[in-house]
C-alpha cells in the first residue's frame, strides 16, 4: 500500500508540474515574440488567465490565414483546467466583419485529459470610427470518447463573448462559458458562469 501511495503521489506531482510547465512556457513566449495577447477574466468564484501567440509573425508567413497558439488556465473552487491549442483563422468571403477559426487543443484537468476540436466565429460590428471597435464571438469545442483519456468520457465547451477596444490594444470584455468534463462514472459540469475581464495586445 505504501508503495502504491508513493507512486500515486509521484504521478499527481508530475501532472501538476506538467500543468504549470504548459502555461509558464506559453506566457514566457508571449514576451519574446510580437503580435501576442494576454487576458484575465474573473467572477466571484473563478479566475482565468489566457495567452496567445501569432505564429505568422514568428514564421514570417503572410498568407490570409492567421495561425495562433493559444493557452489558458482556469482556476475554480473545485478544480483547475489547463488548455493548449493551435488554430487557423480567416475572414469569411462575402460577409464583412465575420471571421471563422478552426483548431484543436489539449485539455488537462483532475483525472481527465482530452484532445477536442473547436471552432470560433467572430463578428466585428460595422460601427463608425467614432465608436470603439466592438465584436462578438462564439466558440464550441468537443471531444468524443475516442479523443478523451484517463477517466474521461467526453469533453464539451461553449463560450460567448462581447469585446470592446477602449484604448489602442487594450480591450474589456464580458462572456459566458459552459464546460462539461464527462467521466466514465459520472457527468460533471466543470464550470457554468458569466465573467468579465481585460485583454492586452502587443
Amino acid at each position: 500500500k505504501n508503495l502504491c501511495y508513493h507512486y500515486m503521489n509521484k504521478y499527481e506531482r508530475l501532472l501538476m508540474y506538467f500543468k504549470k510547465l504548459i502555461f509558464t512556457s506559453l506566457f514566457s513566449l508571449c514576451f519574446l515574440y510580437a503580435q501576442n495577447g494576454l487576458g484575465l477574466n474573473i467572477n466571484n468564484e473563478d479566475l482565468e488567465l489566457q495567452a496567445s501567440i501569432d505564429l505568422n509573425a514568428d514564421a514570417e508567413y503572410s498568407d490570409s490565414t492567421t495561425f495562433t497558439l493559444e493557452g489558458s488556465y482556469l482556476y475554480t473552487d473545485q478544480d483547475n483546467l489547463v488548455t493548449l491549442g493551435v488554430s487557423g483563422e480567416n475572414s469569411l468571403q462575402g460577409v464583412d466583419g465575420l471571421s471563422l477559426a478552426l483548431g484543436a487543443k489539449f485539455v488537462l484537468a483532475d483525472e481527465f485529459m482530452s484532445l477536442p476540436f473547436y471552432g470560433t466565429a467572430k463578428y466585428r460590428l460595422p460601427f463608425s470610427e467614432s465608436i470603439p471597435t466592438t465584436s462578438f464571438s462564439t466558440t464550441l469545442a468537443y471531444a468524443p470518447s475516442v479523443l478523451t483519456f484517463r477517466d474521461g468520457e467526453s469533453y464539451t465547451e461553449f463560450r460567448a463573448e462581447a469585446l470592446m477596444e477602449i484604448i489602442s490594444s487594450i480591450h474589456i470584455y464580458t462572456g459566458y462559458r459552459h464546460i462539461d468534463t464527462d467521466y466514465e462514472n459520472n457527468n460533471k459540469t466543470f464550470n457554468d458562469s458569466f465573467y468579465g475581464g481585460m485583454k492586452l495586445r502587443f
